[in-house]
């Protein structure tokens, strides 16, 4: 079954990203953070260094072949693309690739999805994957999906995916730091060592996903500020006017079928997905609401 195939790959990529960051530990020789003193603040901030940024570069430099085998995306051959639907995807991609100034032409794929959606992953900008669902051909025109296909191409020319990661090692790295610190400060206070291992072990694990909450706020907002400029960028590339009619065509197949992509995703890939949450959950969207996305458009001087 597929989905039992994805969660199996989803746990060993995870164990070999746990076993590589050990092995970088150990080969960096970084001592234990705890001490008879306390805590060595240098050791415990490179200990969260090495977690927060080792699994955030790891997922990157792996993003292309986990959306491959995750989300089943199928490359097209540029030697023998097939239909006429994947000559032109290919050959649009191409274009629209030359037209941003990218020298590597990235790998241009589809994967099965109802919902329409596409996304750009890869290490760099000339190690792209960009990839469309068959939905996203079901619910828009070829301008329309021009302008989505520039949305995601603008993604790869400002290195979002790398500034994500980077972004979100920080975050990760003083998450675990905080955490820590905020622990041991409540479970040994002053010279009392006599806490309970277990007791903090449950206290770290209650930090760092309410710290990690916290962190979540400003990564959104980015993500959120990244998708207004691929946006800007899109419309650049292939016009302000079917960017626009892109996005309305995707509220519209929002309306209709209420679908949105089902299928997990890993951090480093940039989806043009829809995301539209009210009140306070606004605050952790990764995607501006649609509204406001066409709303900034529409007030655009650019054609």
């Amino acid at each position: 079954m597929m989905w039992l195939r994805r969660i199996g790959l989803f746990v060993l990529i995870n164990i070999m990203v746990v076993m590589t960051i050990s092995i970088i530990i150990n080969l960096l020789g970084i001592q234990p953070y705890l001490t008879q003193r306390g805590i060595d603040y240098g050791s415990l901030m490179a200990l969260c260094l090495v977690w927060g940024f080792g699994g955030a570069f790891i997922s990157l430099l792996i993003s292309r072949w986990m959306a491959k085998r995750m989300m089943g995306v199928q490359v097209i051959d540029p030697q023998n693309p097939g239909g006429n639907q994947e000559r032109w995807l290919l050959e649009t991609v191409h274009r629209l690739a030359e037209k941003a100034g990218i020298n590597t032409m990235p790998e241009v794929g589809i994967f099965e999805n109802p919902a329409p959606n596409a996304f750009a992953t890869g290490a760099t900008r000339n190690s792209a994957l960009v990839a469309v669902s068959t939905g996203l051909f079901n619910s828009m025109g070829q301008d329309e999906i021009e302008a989505v296909l520039g949305h995601e191409m603008t993604h790869v020319v400002n290195g979002d995916m790398v500034t994500m990661t980077l972004l979100q090692g920080v975050i990760n790295a003083f998450v675990m730091f905080l955490a820590r610190v905020v622990a041991f400060a409540v479970m040994r206070n002053g010279n009392d060592r006599r806490g309970s291992s277990f007791g903090e072990f449950m206290l770290i694990q209650m930090l760092q996903m309410v710290f990690g909450i916290i962190g979540m706020i400003p990564l959104m907002a980015f993500s959120r500020w990244r998708e207004f400029r691929a946006d800007a960028g899109g419309a650049h590339l292939a016009g302000r006017y079917k960017m626009i009619n892109a996005l309305k065509a995707l509220k519209l197949a929002q309306e209709q079928t209420r679908l949105v992509a089902a299928q997990p995703q890993p951090a480093a890939m940039a989806a043009f997905q829809i995301s539209s949450k009210d009140g306070w959950f606004s605050w952790f969207a990764s995607h501006p609401s649609l509204d406001v996305r066409i709303e900034r458009l529409e007030s655009s001087t650019e054609e």
